[in-house]
């Protein structure tokens, strides 16, 4: 699927199996975030996330990096994505911006590490539901070390994700994550050889697709509200999500499957 716009394609798109595939494309600058594709990326995940016949989503990056963060060099010539000739603003829409649309999404979103993912990559690869990293990738919280705080999600997943400790020492120290250590840190689900990151990232996409999506997407509703309240309120989530569902073909489908010993062939409703 491609755009009719005049603007380059820095984001690329692309359905098949019921799995949406979205690509930085950039590669020629190792997948900086320029302006335009912050705003492309915004706009193709929430296309990903309201279209009823995508079921998981893949992000990734073309080339050799997955996202080095932000365009410093653009920034530094006066076109990148951050107004220093501006005056402060405390307040910012930022409902479009990828950190947040990700966080918000249905879908399940799952990460293929292809390279490096520093400051704002980093913070969009965790931002994702299930991260697979090629051997030689790298995880870099470099945000401090450039005179920034980590403006894009790392201060609200890292402590949630691998604790207080290692997320202040990950962040204070802008310290760089080998795929390896960042699997036993627990911010990799899984390290493959170099290239087939991608394709790793497909056959869990194609697991998550296979089953219902409706129940899948309120597994996920309900896991994200689970971070923020108390266990008996969380209970009570649980049991309104699963009453609708109960009236769904799915569950049917699901139910009928079982006892015939066959796959289940879900239709999303």
């Amino acid at each position: 699927m491609t755009d009719t716009a005049d603007a380059p394609q820095e984001v690329l798109y692309e359905v098949a199996d019921h799995i949406a595939t979205v690509t930085l494309n950039a590669p020629q600058r190792m997948n900086t975030i320029s302006r335009p594709m912050l705003e492309q990326l915004g706009q193709r995940l929430l296309q990903a996330d309201d279209d009823a016949g995508v079921r998981c989503v893949i992000l990734t990056g073309a080339g050799r990096a997955f996202c080095a963060g932000l365009d410093v060099i653009g920034q530094a010539q006066g076109r990148g994505m951050l107004r220093t000739d501006e005056p402060p603003r405390t307040t910012l829409d930022l409902k479009t911006t990828p950190p947040t649309v990700l966080q918000a999404m249905e879908k399940p979103v799952v990460c293929a590490v292809n390279g490096g993912a520093a400051g704002y990559g980093m913070d969009l690869a965790i931002g994702c539901d299930i991260r697979i990293m090629a051997r030689s990738a790298k995880m870099a919280a470099a945000f401090c070390k450039r005179g920034v705080l980590p403006e894009s999600g790392s201060t609200w997943y890292l402590p949630r994700m691998i604790g207080w400790a290692r997320a202040a020492q990950l962040i204070f120290t802008g310290r760089t994550l080998t795929a390896d250590e960042s699997l036993a840190w627990g911010l990799a689900n899984e390290v493959v050889d170099d290239g087939q990151s991608l394709a790793r990232a497909r056959e869990i996409a194609l697991e998550i697709a296979g089953n219902a999506p409706l129940a899948v997407q309120a597994a996920k509703r309900l896991m994200r509200m689970g971070l923020n309240e108390p266990f008996p309120e969380h209970v009570h989530h649980v049991y309104l999500q699963l009453l609708p569902l109960l009236q769904t073909q799915d569950v049917k489908e699901g139910m009928r499957a079982f006892a015939e010993k066959r796959a289940p062939v879900f239709q999303g409703r």
